[in-house]
């Protein structure tokens, strides 16, 4: 297949390889050669041998043929008149490498990501030049740099502008530990003690058709040790203080040390799952301490849902279960508003949404599921993570969705979505999503906001949504985008299409996504060509271990990385063919020696004890 002018300039030092029979003084161009993204399988297949092959920028010089040849030929000094021997890139810095490739489209070497390099001017003549360079990675990997250069020096520089933050909102959180949970016969709080009303379980079951029982049960950490059903959601227990404020202001009410686990299956014992589910014993099929997880000395409150047969698919049942269970968690909510109001908090936090005027404006976009199976969210319920008030994203259609950062860090998502357990991005993993921790506190971007966007069954739908979501970014005026996704598959198609919307627009865009072995995108275009791999699995696979594969704070580290050297048009470089845990490392090593900032990596699924459903897979 013969490529364009465009093409033949981004692999100017690859080989040079005809893509067809060419005769005797032909004059070399851009159409006379095969894409150099296919080299590699033609190569591994013994097709080709680029060995002593010129390079495309060496012979798109007015090269001609000397002699005739056939297609996939090497050009070599000995069949053309001439070549540029000078014409080859010079070694650059060390650039960040993309960790994931479309699957059949190979991400171009865009201009995109060095983690440092040397800026050159030379200006000749003029004068009132104001040369204004990019910030290159910015305070993420290298200091923030702004040149403004003047051709003679009777004119002034002209001056750097100061740009003032704004704080545009905040909220408060107040924290009040609990040390000890009681299941009996009222649901109150007492010093450190929250009692639970285990009857509310009852009559939250009853208050569902398609729910047969919903049982309560703890697991302290004296004993995790504890065998539960597949894990639907793990939720934390927090309200707004006054009502009448919603979600991302005023103060929120939270209980540290315990946290809502949801279970469940179907009364033939189907588990309520899709793509793999974690049942077993929690402390081998659970990643402690990710955003989504439960944390080592925490109080797991579990309720256990089993509903009618054949429900566990059909979106009607998960979300029975997530209904019955906010009756009990209501309940607590409003003991926390009766019984915490005069009770000095044992932590108090002020989180607030600032802006940085002036620098590079940054939106975050998140895919979340939207099938209309078991895929569905709702969004911005009352309080934390709740029901009552809140929209399922199927019946939005799935459309793109405005919210602040205080609102998604307050709970305005509660995930209903029971995809493979390991990237399963729970309503925990909202209420501390790393991206969005990371970039609201990174003064080297102004983030404008996040969008959540469904992710629909037909492909029809898939690029209906995308299109409006391409139509919203761009009317936003932003300068980078981020877009992330759980799961993987068959929202791949929306997830490379939500990149691509926004990429041929002109905005730099950086995606994230479990990929590896197992999870490779099922299709791709030439505007994902900065990838970050959520994965942390060992064997790069869906290893049904509850949120080993999600996004967490060492992703966003790199992802800004990456999006402010995107922004600032430097290179990235075309992935690996198959899935390296080295690219990933590579890159933890640039930005840290940029940065000086150690970047803490966390612990895989062997840091857990085997169980047995590893063991059979490894075996």
């Amino acid at each position: 297949m013969s490529i364009t002018a465009e093409t033949a300039k981004q692999h100017a030092n690859d080989p040079a390889v005809l893509c067809c029979r060419a005769e005797e003084g032909t004059v070399l161009e851009p159409a006379n050669f095969e894409d150099p993204a296919i080299f590699p399988d033609l190569i591994d297949s013994g097709l080709l041998n680029v060995d002593g092959a010129l390079k495309l920028g060496q012979v798109l010089n007015g090269s001609k043929l000397t002699k005739t040849v056939d297609s996939l030929t090497p050009i070599t000094a000995d069949i053309v008149d001439k070549y540029d021997a000078d014409e080859v890139a010079e070694e650059e810095a060390p650039v960040a490498e993309a960790e994931e490739a479309p699957a059949a489209v190979a991400a171009p070497v865009a201009p995109v990501a060095a983690a440092a390099g040397t800026i050159k001017l030379h200006i000749g003549e003029g004068k009132n030049i104001d040369i204004e360079l990019p910030a290159g990675l910015g305070g993420s990997v290298v200091a923030p740099a702004q040149a403004v250069a003047t051709a003679a020096p009777a004119v002034a520089a002209a001056p750097v502008e100061e740009h003032t933050e704004t704080v545009l909102r905040e909220m408060t959180r107040k924290h009040y530990k609990i040390n000890k949970v009681v299941l009996g016969d009222e649901t109150k709080i007492e010093g450190d003690t929250l009692y639970v009303r285990k009857s509310a379980a009852t009559e939250g079951a009853e208050a569902q058709k398609l729910v047969q029982s919903l049982e309560l049960s703890l697991i302290t950490p004296d004993n995790y040790h504890v065998y539960t059903e597949t894990v639907m959601d793990i939720q934390p227990i927090a309200t707004k203080a006054d009502s009448d404020m919603g979600l991302g202001e005023g103060v929120t009410q939270v209980l540290d040390g315990v946290v809502m686990v949801v279970t469940g299956v179907t009364e033939e014992g189907v588990q309520v799952g899709e793509f793999g589910s974690s049942e077993g014993y929690i402390d081998e099929n659970m990643m402690w301490g990710r955003p989504g997880a439960v944390d080592k000395g925490e109080i797991m409150i579990v309720a256990h849902a089993v509903i009618d047969n054949l429900k566990n698919m059909e979106r009607p049942g998960p979300i029975a279960v997530h209904t019955a269970v906010d009756h009990v968690v209501s309940e607590i909510r409003e003991a926390m508003r009766r019984d915490l109001k005069d009770v000095t908090p044992s932590e108090e936090q002020t989180l607030k949404q600032t802006r940085h005027p002036g620098k590079k404006k940054v939106v975050i976009v998140k895919e979340i599921m939207g099938q209309g199976a078991m895929h569905d969210n709702f969004l911005f319920p009352n309080d934390p993570v709740g029901v009552l008030g809140a929209k399922p994203n199927v019946d939005l259609g799935n459309v793109p969705v405005m919210a602040n950062p205080l609102e998604v860090l307050d709970g305005c998502i509660h995930a209903l979505t029971c995809i493979g357990p390991a990237s399963k991005e729970m309503s925990r993993h909202y209420w501390r999503e790393p991206l969005v921790v990371e970039a609201v506190h990174d003064e080297d971007i102004d983030v404008v906001g996040v969008i959540f966007v469904g992710s629909p069954q037909a492909n029809s739908d898939k690029f209906y949504v995308s299109r409006r979501l391409g139509q919203m970014v761009e009317s936003m005026g932003v300068d980078g985008a981020f877009v992330t996704t759980e799961g993987f598959g068959n929202n791949h198609v929306d997830f490379t299409s939500h990149i691509e919307q926004i990429g041929k627009r002109g905005i730099p865009v950086v995606g994230f996504s479990f990929c590896a072995v197992q999870g490779a995108l099922v299709t791709g275009n030439k505007y994902c060509d900065a990838m970050i791999d959520n994965n942390k699995s060992m064997s790069g696979i869906e290893n049904e271990v509850l949120a080993c594969n999600t996004l967490c704070t060492e992703d966003a580290i790199r992802g800004l990385a990456m999006l402010k050297a995107k922004m600032a048009g430097e290179e990235i470089k075309a992935p690996e063919r198959a899935y390296n845990v080295n690219v990933k490392n590579n890159n933890v090593e640039l930005i840290e020696k940029a940065t000086g900032n150690k970047i803490d990596l966390v612990e895989n699924e062997q840091s857990l004890p085997i169980s047995e459903k590893r063991k059979e897979k490894y075996d």
